[in-house]
């Protein structure tokens, strides 16, 4: 049976034969792993630290001087922190302009008492993160703007342990302004927006545009360490893989064509020391991969829908596709959170868009180990009819600052587990009814554990 030829063939072929085996390699775990919670607070001063917040504050003031020098906005950071903390809480919402969030009809307290509307507005306006008038030349830097941001956040995320099987793939950033960067693909469904691609260094192989951009990205990731790298057919090549294995980077590609459904195919190729596998297996579509260090079997039997038989059938599937499904989908989840989560703030600065990659990536980060149903703190949110009063985190709850007791009209069921106290006393900053009297002392308990 003739396979689909992907992309260009090896120049020399040392080997072809049929395959009927799978690589064993004994992967260990030698890995590092994340061995402690952080709350997310944590999480966002570990991308976002005290010295990059301190930059944008700087760059942000000199922008609003340079407008007009009888306009300060004398930026502090924790003013900075609000802000970032106001356009996060937004995203949950779908109001189509900014100003709704301090309207009376279509308030957001949780918005509007922690910025005032036009302070909010003129932050926004004389947001930036490097000196404009550094630029000279033609040949300037296309992320100039953001170049401080970009450089830190690279490092803080290079500083996170990488898992054995990672993915490279595309991600499209919708805008509607001016941008030298923005690309028209009418193929995609966000067809005009911003492509993000990387500049292939001199020292690196030439494989190809597509093939170097992986070569750069996989530039952090430790040699010879068993490490698996998944990306599509707009990727792969040949030697790719092959300059790849050479690093002790093992890859994994899909390739597709329309044909029909049924058996599967495999060959080898032996190209040096590295050992090639390229399966076709019979789906809806044709599905042509290329790994170095997986074939076809073990072959299991994966449930698929029959249009004409009006019915589930089972369908073999080769080692290779169910590898592939399964570790090729972290890029497409950011995509989903961002799509989800999208900062809905109208803006003609281009690099506004980079805050919601930055958001749902510390999530992910956050959530990274943890099973879903783990729920992290000493003090839960108790099920109970009707809505209950949200427990505020730990960062709030043990900061010391500004918790007044006050007496409520009403009474409301006490907030430290195992109190079935009813008590009128509450902390006015975190808003839930704690006891305090002489034989219960929940009030102290609760800002100190």
């Amino acid at each position: 049976m003739d396979l689909v030829p992907i992309r260009k063939a090896p120049k020399v072929l040392q080997k072809m034969s049929d395959a009927d085996y799978l690589v064993q390699q004994s992967l260990g775990d030698n890995l590092p792993k994340s061995d402690d919670i952080k709350s997310p607070y944590e999480h966002f001063t570990m991308f976002f630290s005290e010295d990059i917040l301190e930059v944008v504050v700087e760059q942000s003031n000199l922008y609003a001087i340079q407008c007009n020098t009888n306009k300060p906005l004398n930026l502090t950071t924790n003013e900075l922190e609000r802000f970032m903390g106001t356009a996060v809480y937004m995203s949950l919402f779908g109001l189509p302009g900014t100003r709704m969030f301090w309207n009376k009809a279509t308030l957001v307290s949780q918005v509007a008492d922690t910025m005032a509307l036009n302070r909010w507005e003129f932050t926004k306006k004389s947001l930036h993160f490097n000196n404009n008038e550094v630029r000279q030349g033609e040949n300037v830097d296309p992320l100039h703007k953001i170049r401080p941001l970009v450089t830190h956040l690279t490092s803080k995320l290079q500083t996170i342990p990488m898992g054995e099987k990672l993915a490279v793939d595309e991600q499209m950033v919708p805008f509607k302004g001016r941008n030298r960067l923005k690309q028209f693909l009418p193929a995609k469904p966000k067809n005009g927006a911003t492509r993000y691609l990387v500049v292939q260094p001199s020292e690196l192989p030439d494989v190809g545009a597509s093939g170097n951009v992986v070569l750069r990205l996989a530039q952090p990731i430790p040699k010879h360490q068993r490490h698996k790298l998944f990306f599509d057919n707009w990727f792969t090549s040949v030697p790719l893989i092959l300059t790849l294995a050479q690093q002790g980077i093992h890859c994994h590609d899909a390739e597709l064509k329309r044909t029909g459904r049924g058996s599967f195919d495999q060959k080898t190729a032996m190209v040096g020391e590295t050992t090639l596998h390229v399966v076709k297996w019979y789906d809806n579509r044709s599905v042509s991969l290329l790994s170095d260090y997986i074939g076809a079997h073990p072959v299991t039997d994966v449930d698929r829908w029959d249009g004409k038989q009006k019915k589930v059938i089972r369908v073999p599937c080769p080692a290779v596709v169910r590898e592939y499904n399964k570790n090729m989908g972290g890029v497409d989840l950011l995509d989903s959170l961002i799509a989800l989560y999208r900062t809905k703030i109208r803006s003609k600065k281009w690099y506004h868009r980079s805050e919601s990659l930055c958001k749902c990536g510390k999530n992910l980060e956050h959530k990274r180990g943890r099973p879903s149903s783990t729920i992290v703190g000493e003090y839960k949110e108790k099920r109970r009819r009707g809505p209950a009063t949200p427990i505020p985190v730990p960062d709030v709850r043990l900061d010391a600052t500004a918790h007044w007791m006050v007496m409520d009209e009403k009474k409301g069921r006490c907030k430290v587990p195992g109190c079935k106290g009813t008590p009128k006393a509450k902390c006015q900053k975190c808003d839930v009814h704690l006891c305090f009297t002489s034989t219960s002392k929940c009030f102290l308990r609760f800002h100190a554990e």
